[in-house]
């Protein structure tokens, strides 16, 4: 046998090698529980009906699970910001049959729901009362369909589309229409004022974060977020993973994501619509009771769900970081990747102070977008060369990053370098 032939024999036994891995996590048991539960729950069905009790559990499971991870997400951001800000944070809530065991405040979600539950729900004698109804119906409906098109395990996608980014995007942006309802149907100057305000802020950042995605689709080909996942597969140098945070052009789409995917989910530094040290309460001042807890849930499912897609499209979904942890089942890695991602929106919203209106808008129309389509080219550059001999590769990794750090520099220099500070003048007493 030639050294070539010897060589290709050992490189396809490596990569048969390697290919196993994943095959055998995929037939694992804990990785096929969801599977066999549903199967299991549905075999008592006539078969035209499995369908639909599938697509069902599907709907309850996404429910419950998220339900309650944002109850749960609620005391945790209290705890750590707390913890931030050197205080202490819910800690009394028990159980009422528990005297004297308070359980660390873990119950606190749970007393919140029943508040907002029995409180009275109030709606302004000239608001339209159809409208004011349906915004934070709309508002929560529209933040859940997102969820459909996330492959939350190698098993678990609610529904597999050709164009799952695509549909995601369509399903997002709907949620602008609720909040304008809101605004418009409190007849509150202050309302309506407030809602146009959160309307230039999510079409402002929508765009950074949709380029932000496109160079993904560029190189992968695919809009399908299963496929997204699965083109990350496989290690460099036997353990590095291939996720596309790990590229020059994948960190800075990664970085204008989060930047974009703070922006619009309202969260620190750019909860402008509803500022928590205002006297009113944005679009929501003529909401009260259930119909504000609605809302305040639809900013967390929406949070989830965008960080479900970064997960997704930059750091490899479920796919675990190192080889020898294949054996952990997809589902937990997704919902591992998840909580960091939450939790690093808590730390920045502990952080950073909030952005004046002017600030906010000119970081993505002068900054954001501009390197977003920088990004872009580079992304392009990158998928036109793979080819280049190992020689070059160096080259072609300086390359990407050159393309990304001079306008970055150059950027952020114009964007801040002729404004000099505000200087505040008052009236004489």
């Amino acid at each position: 046998m030639s050294w070539l032939s010897l060589s290709t024999f050992n490189f396809q036994l490596s990569t048969s090698s390697a290919a196993a891995a994943p095959a055998a996590a995929a037939d694992a048991f804990l990785e096929r529980l969801p599977l066999i539960l549903r199967d299991t729950l549905t075999a008592v069905l006539p078969e035209p009906l499995r369908w639909f009790a599938n697509a069902l559990l599907a709907i309850v499971a996404i429910l419950a699970v998220f339900g309650t991870f944002f109850a749960f997400t609620t005391i945790a951001e209290r705890k750590l910001l707390a913890r931030v800000q050197n205080r202490l944070g819910p800690n009394r809530s028990g159980l009422p049959w528990l005297k004297g065991v308070k359980l660390w405040g873990l119950t606190q979600p749970f007393a919140d729901a029943v508040k907002a539950l029995t409180k009275e729900d109030i709606v302004p004698a000239t608001a339209d009362k159809l409208l004011h109804f349906l915004a934070p119906v709309c508002v929560v409906a529209f933040s859940l369909l997102g969820y459909a098109v996330l492959p939350f395990g190698r098993n678990l996608i609610p529904l597999e589309l050709d164009a799952a980014i695509l549909y995601f995007f369509a399903a997002g942006t709907a949620t602008e229409l609720a909040i304008f309802m809101a605004g418009w149907s409190s007849r509150n100057k202050y309302s309506i004022l407030a809602a146009m305000r959160a309307l230039a802020q999510l079409i402002s950042y929508e765009l950074p974060l949709i380029l932000s995605v496109v160079p993904v689709i560029l190189v992968t080909g695919t809009l399908s977020t299963q496929q997204v996942v699965l083109a990350q597969g496989g290690w460099a140098f036997g353990f590095l993973p291939q996720w596309h945070v790990f590229t020059p052009w994948g960190l800075a789409a990664f970085l204008i994501f989060l930047v974009a995917a703070l922006a619009e989910s309202n969260r620190s530094p750019f909860d402008l619509p509803e500022a928590e040290s205002e006297l009113i309460a944005g679009h929501l001042t003529e909401y009260s009771g259930f119909k504000y807890a609605l809302f305040f849930m639809a900013e967390y499912l929406g949070l989830f769900a965008l960080s479900g897609l970064g997960i997704t499209v930059f750091l490899g979904g479920w796919q675990a970081p190192l080889p020898f942890l294949e054996f952990v089942p997809s589902y937990l890695w997704f919902g591992a990747k998840l909580i960091a991602m939450v939790v690093f929106f808590i730390w920045v919203r502990g952080t950073l102070l909030r952005l004046r209106i002017d600030q906010l808008t000119r970081l993505s129309w002068q900054f954001l977008v501009p390197l977003a389509l920088i990004n872009l080219a580079n992304a392009a550059f990158w998928a036109l060369t793979p080819t280049w001999s190992a020689g070059l590769q160096p080259v072609r990794w300086l390359v990407s990053a050159a393309l990304i750090v001079v306008p970055f520099y150059l950027i952020g220099r114009r964007l801040t370098g002729p404004r000099a500070p505000r200087t505040y003048r008052y009236a004489a007493s």
